[in-house]
């Protein structure tokens, strides 16, 4: 019997361990591989700088074109964030005036729902790319 009760507690303690070493590799083979991008673009720009061109200038503006594309993915990110809690905020409201009517408990909703409001219009109006002014050569 004592033996079922200490294989009973080594699961949960199995179970993080794995979780944990399954995190920290998936966290590190992500750094290790943006690391390897950022080293790989140094060596370009480096090339880049030592041969200008045309070449040079199409490869610089496919970078741009990649940053670009980075950017509005993570503004569509913050959109899709900033809804889902809206819609969680507005479910809880729903879920208050259901469960006590006649009670203003439904305005514990309020909280999430503007969280996520104020995250969809940052996503809309804020943080706009700068431009980046060309460099004049003296």
């Amino acid at each position: 019997m004592q033996n079922i009760g200490s294989i009973a507690l080594l699961i949960p303690i199995v179970t993080m361990v794995a979780l944990f070493t399954f995190l920290s590799i998936a966290v590190w083979s992500e750094e290790r591989r943006k690391e390897r991008e950022a080293h790989y673009r140094g060596e370009l720009m480096k090339k880049m700088l030592e041969q200008p061109g045309p070449a040079a200038d199409r490869i610089l503006d496919l970078m741009r074109g990649e940053e670009e594309r980075a950017t509005a993915q993570k503004r569509e990110g913050r959109r899709l964030g900033g809804l889902v809690t809206m819609a969680v905020g507005l479910g809880i409201a729903i879920l208050f005036v259901a469960l006590e009517p006649g009670e203003s408990l439904w305005t514990i909703g309020l909280i999430p729902f503007l969280i996520g409001a104020v995250i969809f219009l940052f996503s809309i109006f804020g943080s706009r790319p700068q431009e980046v002014a060309p460099r004049r050569e003296a």
